[in-house]
């Protein structure tokens, strides 16, 4: 039977080993996940001139795939969101915004995948970055440069606190799971229609779900990939999405 395929944007590099010019590269760890699990993960190129995706034409790319998953990746890029982001500084996008945070064309076609993906109800995995993505198409804002993460969620494998009855509970099969995170934003206004299924000590909404949705939408703040190859609970996050997108029951 046919690994289902998974959509998994790329991510742009300023180098990489063996290339004399800029990259567009997969995280080994990420896509290695999704082939443990099942799944055949498929590097898209994030096509966005002028930091703008056409909807045809990334509805178009996606018609062939079972499955999308959005990675993380440096910092987006604050006039992306609106309302009541809580902005830090003068400036738009200000020094604390990370590698990619000015990176109109990845921003654009990240977003365009996520309005997309959603809209035609095929089963999502946000890591991240991708997490802070899904928020933004739904409606959500995010902080910026959230107090306390250049220490607390950074470089961090900590524990998070996961709702009693939510997927990713089920799927973890625990109300707790050791979290390797690397972000400096974080969720500020919550999405229309989405709901914190995971917090930090701190309060950090950790994961979201859509509430009563039928399609199928994991959004976790941390790196599941890191720890996936020796942490049962970690790799069984890509089992489920894997398995929902080849259209088997589950979690």
């Amino acid at each position: 039977m046919p690994r289902p395929l998974i959509a998994v944007p790329a991510r742009f590099s300023p180098s990489a080993p063996g290339l004399p010019d800029t990259a567009v590269v997969s995280a080994r760890p990420l896509v290695d996940a999704v082939w443990r699990a099942g799944g055949e993960p498929v590097t898209l190129h994030p096509y966005a001139p002028g930091g703008i995706a056409y909807a045809d034409d990334v509805a178009a790319r996606l018609a062939r795939f079972d499955g999308v998953l959005l990675p993380g990746g440096g910092d987006f890029a604050p006039h992306r969101y609106t309302g009541n982001g809580t902005l830090h500084g003068d400036s738009p996008n200000h020094g604390a915004v990370g590698s990619t945070g000015d990176d109109a064309e990845q921003d654009g076609f990240d977003l365009e995948l996520a309005r997309q993906a959603l809209r035609t109800g095929l089963p999502i995995l946000a890591v991240c970055r991708g997490l802070h993505i899904v928020n933004t198409v739904l409606g959500g804002t995010l902080q910026e440069d959230a107090p306390g993460t250049e220490s607390g969620h950074r470089q961090l494998l900590h524990p998070v606190t996961l709702r009693p009855g939510s997927r990713i509970a089920r799927i973890a099969g625990n109300e707790t799971v050791r979290a390797s995170c690397h972000h400096r934003q974080r969720v500020d206004l919550l999405g229309d229609g989405l709901r914190v299924t995971a917090r930090a000590a701190d309060g950090t909404a950790e994961a979201l779900e859509l509430v009563g949705a039928q399609d199928w939408l994991t959004a976790v703040q941390w790196h599941p990939e890191d720890t996936a190859h020796d942490d049962p609970a970690q790799q069984r996050i890509f089992d489920a999405f894997v398995r929902a997108a080849a259209g088997a029951p589950g979690p």
